[in-house]
C-alpha cells in the first residue's frame, strides 16, 4: 500500500490533444450523452476529460419515425437520424449550462452538402464555451447520390479542408468504419488540415422480426454499437495510429477501464465513451478511477508511458 502512495503523481491522467490540455483521456461519445446536461445526476461533470455533444446540424432536425433503437446481444442498433436542435438553439440554450463547469466542450457537426458544413462551422466559432469541433463525415451527400463524405478520401479532405479553413478552433474529423481501407480517409483528412481524428463511428448493421417479417427499425438499416464493435473498433485505431502522425482518439464498445486501456495501450491518445452511458450513466466515472489505478498498480508516472506501449514483437 506504501508503495502505491509513492506513485501517485498529480496530473497522471493528463493529456493534450491537438492544443488541447485535458484532465484525462476519457471522452463522452456524440450521441451518446445529450447535450451534457442529461447527466449531470449521475456523473462529475467537470472530470470527465472532454464531453462531446450531440451532433449539430444548421437547422433543427427531427430525425427518423420509430422504431429507431434495437438492442442486440452485444450492443445495440440506433437510427434515430440525427435528431437535434440545431446549432443556434443549442449556443442558446445548452452552451450556458456547459460553461458552468471545467470540461473541455467538443461540438459535433454535420451537414448534407459541403456548405452545410461551412455554416454550422462558422456559426461554432463564435460562440464562447466550444473548444474544438468534431467533424461526423458518416453523413450521405445529397449532392453526390447520398454517398457518405466518409466513404471516399476526395469528399473526405474536402469537408476538412472546409472546416479547417472556417475556424481557429481544433478540428477532430470522426471517421465512419463502412470503408474498405479507413487509413486512406484518415491520411486524406490529415493532409487536408485534421487536427486529430476519431474512431469508430457506427457499423452499418439491420435486425429482422422473425414474426411479422419485417425490419426491427422503421429505417431498416442503423449503425450498430456497443461491446459487439470492439474488436473491429481497437483493429482499426492500431492500423491508423500506425498510419498518421496526428492523434487518435479511440471509440467503439468501450465499457470498462479495460476496454479503454486497450485502446490506449494500442495508441489512442484518449477514448470516447459511448452506448455504455445508456447501460450505466456513470460508466465514464467508473473507467476514469480504473485507468487511474491500473497506472498506479503498474507504477507508471503519466499517460505517454502508457499510450502506445503496445508490444508486437514476436507475435
Amino acid at each position: 500500500m506504501e508503495a502505491d502512495k509513492k506513485t501517485v503523481v498529480p496530473g497522471r491522467l493528463a493529456v493534450d490533444i491537438c492544443g488541447l490540455r485535458l484532465k484525462n483521456p476519457v471522452m463522452t461519445a456524440s450521441g451518446t450523452f445529450g447535450y451534457g446536461e442529461e447527466y449531470a445526476p449521475f456523473c462529475d461533470l467537470n472530470r470527465l476529460g472532454a464531453i462531446v455533444v450531440k451532433g449539430l446540424s444548421l437547422e433543427p432536425r427531427p430525425g427518423n419515425p420509430p422504431p429507431r433503437i434495437m438492442e442486440t446481444r452485444c450492443g445495440m442498433l440506433n437510427a434515430v437520424g440525427l435528431q437535434n436542435i440545431g446549432v443556434r438553439a443549442f449556443i442558446a440554450e445548452k452552451l450556458p449550462f456547459l460553461r458552468q463547469f471545467n470540461v473541455t466542450v467538443i461540438a459535433n457537426i454535420f451537414g448534407e452538402t459541403i456548405d452545410e458544413y461551412r455554416r454550422v462551422t462558422e456559426v461554432l466559432t463564435r460562440a464562447a464555451g466550444v473548444h474544438a469541433i468534431e467533424v461526423n463525415i458518416s453523413c450521405p451527400n445529397v449532392k453526390k447520390g447520398g454517398v457518405a463524405f466518409g466513404a471516399y478520401p476526395d469528399a473526405a479532405a474536402a469537408v476538412t479542408k472546409m472546416v479547417r479553413g472556417e475556424t481557429d478552433l481544433p478540428v477532430i474529423v470522426k471517421l465512419t468504419p463502412n470503408v474498405t481501407d479507413i487509413t486512406e480517409i484518415a491520411r486524406a483528412v490529415e493532409a487536408a488540415g485534421a487536427d486529430a481524428v476519431s474512431l469508430i463511428n457506427t457499423l452499418t448493421g439491420m435486425s429482422v422480426d422473425i414474426e411479422r417479417r419485417r425490419p426491427h427499425l422503421a429505417n431498416v438499416t442503423g449503425g450498430l454499437s456497443g461491446p459487439a464493435v470492439k474488436p473491429v473498433a481497437l483493429r482499426m485505431v492500431w492500423q491508423v495510429v500506425r498510419s498518421v502522425k496526428i492523434p487518435v482518439i479511440g471509440i467503439g464498445g468501450i465499457s470498462t477501464a479495460a476496454d479503454a486501456l486497450e485502446f490506449l495501450i494500442t495508441g489512442a491518445s484518449a477514448v470516447q465513451i459511448g452506448t455504455a452511458n445508456f447501460i450505466h450513466p456513470a460508466a465514464t466515472m467508473e473507467i476514469i478511477d480504473g485507468i487511474e489505478d491500473y497506472m498506479i498498480r503498474h507504477r507508471i508516472g503519466c499517460m505517454k508511458d502508457l499510450i502506445g506501449s503496445l508490444q508486437t514483437e514476436g507475435c
